[in-house]
């Protein structure tokens, strides 16, 4: 094949590579911001380059052939290379610009992050954000994420992390519930109540506490000091309602239907104003929820300029945690 054919190729062989991490025809056209007919158009035409078929259609999804894998395989650390080239390129400039691509747990998203996103675009006016709320775990090269914002206790170790802020688990309900029900004074009173949870694996619901400021002082053997050692209560609990997204069962605890979990960045507005307040303040939720905010993004040599200004961003923003403020 001669230069000036292959030359012309160069976008086919990207789109294909694009097919190939997307699985299907409309998910890869999507990605690309392109039609599925234009998708399958340019499939076709570098397939009748090549002589050998590349892709194996089925109703629901794509399967490259050996061929096509092999292109695929071949050519991925090419436009890898193009990708970070470009990236650094653009970093010469004296302003961040470009796309960031950025996935963020959706409740997350809507109160905490989004809010923060105006003055980030408005210092950084070549930079064009498009934000994914999803709580999907997302595989972020093969999607083409930018950055991930991830509320977990252990990020992955094949990608860079960065800590954004700390967060802490919280239990509410609003007085008007309280007063009916009766406040709760240790975690076994919880059995009497009515516990909006978030759904897990378990067939019974249980929350694991302990107490904040603990009175039962323990021996360490290494060095012979008094420490102070928790004791965590785990308690069954039941409900009439659950979600699995930390807004609903705040919005469902500000009706008083009951005693909610969540993060405190869902219920931080709800307590500064008075609507919620806490429950079990002596005690200190366990295990629910993680107790980090990160941003995430695969490992790489190079870190955008735009990412390094955008994390900068939300750190700077997220530092005091969530805390309710006055």
């Amino acid at each position: 094949m001669d230069e000036q054919k292959i030359n012309e190729l160069w976008s086919h062989l990207h789109w294909l590579s694009v097919l190939a991490q997307q699985g299907s025809f409309t998910a890869a056209a999507a990605r690309l911001g392109v039609s599925k007919a234009a998708m399958s158009q340019r499939i076709a035409e570098l397939e009748r380059a090549a002589r050998v078929t590349l892709v194996q259609r089925t109703t629901r999804s794509v399967r490259l052939t050996e061929a096509g894998q092999r292109l695929v395989d071949d050519t991925r650390a090419s436009f890898a290379q193009i990708a970070q080239s470009f990236a650094q390129v653009q970093d010469l400039a004296d302003q961040p610009s470009g796309l960031l691509r950025v996935t963020a747990p959706v409740a997350f998203a809507r109160q905490q992050l989004v809010p923060l996103l105006a003055d980030f675009l408005k210092n950084y006016p070549e930079v064009r954000l498009e934000l994914d709320l999803s709580d999907r775990l997302t595989a972020l090269a093969t999607e083409g994420f930018d950055l991930a914002i991830r509320h977990t206790a252990r990020p992955p170790d094949t990608h860079v992390a960065w800590a954004l802020c700390r967060t802490e688990t919280v239990l509410v309900a609003t007085r008007a519930y309280l007063r009916r029900r009766g406040e709760p004074q240790t975690p076994a009173d919880l059995h009497a109540h009515n516990c909006l949870h978030y759904p897990r694996s378990q067939d019974t619901p249980a929350w694991t506490f302990e107490p904040r400021d603990p009175e039962k002082p323990s021996v360490e053997p290494n060095d012979g000091q008094e420490r102070l050692a928790p004791e965590r209560v785990t308690v069954p609990v039941s409900g009439n309602f659950a979600a699995n997204n930390s807004e609903a069962l705040r919005e469902a605890a500000l009706t008083g239907a009951g005693i909610a979990l969540m993060p405190d960045f869902s219920a931080q507005e709800a307590l500064r104003q008075g609507k919620l307040v806490p429950v079990l303040p002596a005690w200190r939720s366990m295990g629910a929820f993680a107790e980090e905010i990160y941003a995430i993004r695969p490992y790489a040599p190079h870190v955008p300029r735009a990412v390094a200004a955008l994390v900068a961003h939300l750190r700077a923003g997220l530092a005091e945690g969530f805390a309710p403020k006055a």
